[in-house]
């Protein structure tokens, strides 16, 4: 049965007609056949074998580069999407009273922060370390470590 290229998913020129492979690049120049025979060198052989592998890193390179490129809305397109499966169906999700809602935000947040500092007073000669609590409440609470 004879098929359309174009139209077979998995066929290189679906690919190339669907924008998802590289179409033109100079790269790709490289890999086509030349059918003209050439006497044998070795240092043309060394050379040629260095210019394939920098070529290669430069296509891999640049195809990373291009598969970026067209990734770059769908991370909005898919955020867009599960915000839109959640409006639907809000039915179906528990219902979470305000006060376990605060309840949840509270444990999240750190229950004490400390901070160090270092402190020179004027009259002492010796360092102090100053160990502060931040408090949930709003509130700060002081310790002092001598040195």
């Amino acid at each position: 049965m004879k098929r359309n290229p174009r139209k077979l998913g998995w066929t290189k020129a679906f690919r190339k007609a669907a924008g998802k492979e590289m179409v033109v690049d100079s790269t790709l120049q490289f890999a086509a056949r030349r059918n003209v025979p050439v006497r044998y060198n070795r240092d043309h052989v060394a050379t040629t074998l260095k210019a394939m592998q920098r070529v290669s890193e430069i296509r891999a390179k640049r195809e990373r580069v291009f598969y970026k490129n067209r990734m770059a809305g769908n991370k909005q397109k898919v955020k867009a999407a599960n915000l839109k499966l959640v409006a639907e169906n809000m039915h179906l999700l528990p219902k979470i009273r305000a006060s376990d809602r605060m309840a949840e935000e509270v444990e999240q947040q750190p229950l004490v922060e400390e901070i160090l500092q270092e402190v020179q007073p004027q009259k002492a000669a010796r360092k102090q370390k100053i160990r502060q609590r931040i408090l949930v409440g709003g509130g700060i609470e002081n310790e002092m470590d001598v040195d």
